[in-house]
């Protein structure tokens, strides 16, 4: 439980020191009536009783007093920041939200407020810090950088303040954050020293002994170091000033932290490494008066001319030789790097560059550190330039409140429902979420909850979007899908699912042709069934089986047509061929009022043609009393379907000039055979049931009964011969009534 918060007597001298060293710092940045409100803020907050220590025990308000201290000493962050970090415990508390904060102190301390509010929800989602892509998401999420610069200054106090902490697992834990987080952060801005700090200090408390024993060493070796470095840079100075070369040279020892990668890395004792410390040769370049190109020239010419004279003096090791002048790095970097063998045996490194390349090297640049994997870096190196002249500079640091964050623009950062964050291209949608995780997720991807809101597979994704995807075992990859998926993963995954898909459905409706077929007693012909496809228009007998398995074919109008042309195209008799509905003229000699039909009902097919030739059609089985259509055959004669039947709507898209109006006109004694689909529960004596309503009505004859049961559910089709709808709609309504009866449907 968190202690409550009463000022020690060291506590209160301590923020009465750092408040007015602070506001000596930003007098001039400083707006009337600031310090007031501020103070009244203060004087709320210790009254409410509301604000406690945190878990180790310090108390936030001295806090942020020492953070807003290195903020303006360190970075150069002014009246805003300053304002922003002294707020925070109010804000974090609930004691002031962010309207109040804007109306007292203005938008651009709001705006800092509310970044600093989406960066701390952002962590409760628990992702895992040492992920690159978490790094770049918190940059992403900075609407203004200064928020950045406040987390890692925050960091560097915190880790300053929990060095005697007996909270050992809370500082470990604090630790590995600096390390794998905010150090990072802090070497992308070009902020070294608390970059350095920070490893440090996470190195001192996460491996202690390590620690010690490299500060122990190097504070053994000091002395006959600082000698070493002066002897080997004596001679070099002589002979570059001999050569007439304006310079100045650099010895540095490395950090603590960096000579303890290099030992893990090389495996080896701290005597082990023999680049302690880097001799930095900087050249003057002088070349104002002269183009870039012959600058730049000319600069590269004097570092290999240093080079030579440093090579021609000290041995060097050719497998050490990085030479970022011929080939810069992508980020601008350029410099020579030479590993030497120096006095008493001793390998140094030495850097040999310009003012100029070491001006942008010290700027920032991502010299030394880069997120790998970003593919999106264009404008990197200038908007880091610019951060660190912002920086360096008094008056810069008002122009960041205008400063939005637009470095990864063309990326978004999600989290899985565990909390591991991906990367995707901007554009990218829910689809090429789920191709991401597993191909059998997206090949079955109905949609997805996004921070718990349902949406479709289209949605595109947004930085720090929780994504779940969501599945049916009925779904299948479609055409369609290509265009929605962003990624080239996921566009390849869902062709070779519709290829797969493709042949297994062309086998699947093959198989259910042949059924039918074989149902109906034909016998399927190849060379028939190859006219056929090809009258149809298809070139590949996939498509044909394909279109049949996605419902656009229908197997009845199929196997019409194959029998038209299996037994020859019959025209109507005399020259009465009927190309369009507009041409069709009834042949006198052919007034056999059914049309050679076993049904009496009278049909009137376009405005008052009677007698005409016709068939019911089988893929809908039409009846007296149904609403239908007539339909041109290529054959001539009239095919009759109702209006709702499945196939209507493509006749009349694709062949409308062949569709003539019909209705009936009058009822004799015919009957037809429908077919109905029942869908139950298989109880005992439900097919009893289902028979006997049938069997009772002696209008009615059971014609077939094929009935398929699995898993306790039973699904079966009755043919049946009835006279008209009407008492096809009496019986539905029926079979409704039978205990266990699902569905009933006419197919």
């Amino acid at each position: 439980m968190t202690e409550r918060l009463d000022f020690t007597t060291e506590e209160k001298e301590k923020t009465l020191a750092l408040y007015q060293r602070i506001r000596e710092e930003i007098a001039n940045s400083l707006q009337d009536g600031d310090e007031e409100r501020m103070r009244q803020h203060l004087l709320d907050i210790v009254d409410s009783d509301k604000v406690h220590r945190n878990v180790f025990g310090l108390n936030p308000i001295l806090l942020a007093f020492q953070t807003a201290q290195l903020m303006v000493e360190e970075i150069g962050l002014r009246r805003d920041g300053v304002l922003a970090v002294l707020l925070r415990p109010g804000v974090e508390q609930g004691l002031l939200d962010i309207g109040e904060v804007k109306q007292r102190f203005g938008e651009s301390v709001a705006r800092i407020l509310h970044g600093l509010q989406r960066i701390q929800e952002l962590y409760q989602k628990n992702p895992v810090v040492e992920s690159e892509n978490f790094r770049n998401l918190l940059l992403s999420f900075a609407e203004d950088m200064r928020v950045i610069l406040i987390m890692i200054a925050d960091r560097v106090n915190l880790m300053r303040q929990i060095k005697d902490t007996p909270h050992k697992d809370e500082q470990h834990e604090v630790s590995e954050e600096a390390a794998y987080l905010y150090a990072p952060l802090a070497h992308k801005l070009g902020l070294y020293k608390l970059k350095s700090e920070l490893e440090d200090l996470s190195l001192k408390y996460l491996e202690h002994d390590a620690y010690y024993h490299i500060k122990d060493k190097l504070s053994e070796t000091k002395k006959n170091r600082d000698a070493y470095i002066e002897q080997f840079i004596q001679p070099i100075s002589e002979r570059l000033a001999e050569a007439g070369l304006k310079f100045h040279i650099k010895g540095r020892t490395k950090s603590i932290h960096s000579i303890w990668q290099k030992m893990k890395k090389q495996k080896c004792p701290f005597e082990g490494v023999y680049d302690l410390f880097a001799i930095r040769i900087i050249l003057e370049d002088g070349y104002e008066d002269t183009d870039a190109k012959e600058s730049h020239r000319r600069e590269v010419m004097q570092c290999w001319q240093t080079f030579a004279i440093v090579t021609s003096m000290y041995q060097p090791n050719p497998k050490r030789l990085r030479d970022w002048l011929s080939i810069p790095k992508s980020n601008g970097y350029e410099s020579l790097h030479i590993t030497v063998l120096g006095p008493a045996n001793k390998w140094v490194e030495v850097q040999i560059r310009t003012e100029r390349m070491d001006l942008v090297a010290e700027r920032g640049v991502a010299a030394h550190w880069r997120y790998k994997g970003v593919k999106s870096e264009s404008g990197l190196d200038d908007w880091l330039n610019n951060i660190r002249q912002m920086l360096e500079t008094s008056d810069g640091m008002e122009a960041m409140d205008q400063f939005k964050m637009d470095l990864y623009e063309d990326e978004v950062f999600v989290f899985t429902p565990k909390g591991d964050l991906l990367k995707f291209p901007k554009g990218a949608t829910v689809l090429d979420f789920a191709y991401h995780v597993h191909s059998g997720v997206g090949n079955s991807c109905v949609g997805a909850r996004i921070n718990n809101k349902v949406v479709t597979i289209r949605q595109e994704l947004q930085s720090g979007d929780q994504v779940e995807i969501m599945t049916s075992s009925n779904q299948k990859p479609k055409q369609d899908w290509l265009q929605i998926a962003k990624t080239s993963r996921a566009k390849s995954k869902i062709r070779l699912a519709l290829k797969e898909t493709q042949v297994k459905d062309a086998l699947f409706a093959k198989e259910m042709l042949e059924r039918k077929f074989k149902n109906r007693k034909i016998e399927m012909e190849d060379s028939v069934m190859q006219q056929l496809i090809k009258k149809l228009g298809f070139k590949e007998v996939s498509l044909f089986y394909h279109q049949i398995a996605s419902g656009e074919l229908d197997p009845g109008i199929v196997i019409e047509r194959y029998m038209e042309i299996q037994q020859g195209e019959q025209p109507v008799t005399g020259n009465n061929v009927a190309q369009t509905a507009a041409d069709f003229v009834l042949d006198e000699s052919q007034n056999t009022p059914n049309g050679g039909h076993m049904n009496d009902d009278v049909l009137v097919i376009d405005r008052n043609l009677k007698g005409v030739d016709y068939q019911l059609a089988r893929c809908c089985q039409p009846i007296y009393g149904d609403k239908v259509f007539g339909f041109v055959t290529v054959s001539g004669g009239i095919k009759i379907h109702r209006e709702d039947c499945p196939n209507a709507p493509e006749l009349k898209k694709r062949f409308g000039y062949r569709v003539v109006r019909a209705k009936w006109s009058g009822k004799g004694a015919s009957q037809y055979a429908i077919t109905l689909r029942v869908i139950g529960n298989d109880d005992i004596g439900i097919v009893n049931n289902l028979t006997n309503i049938i069997s009772r009505d002696e209008k009615l004859v059971l014609r077939s009964i094929n009935i398929d049961s699995h898993d306790g559910l039973f699904s079966g089709n009755l043919v049946i011969m009835i006279d008209d709808n009407t008492r096809l709609e009496q019986l539905i309504k029926k079979l409704r009534t039978v205990k266990g009866v699902k569905q009933v449907s006419r197919i």
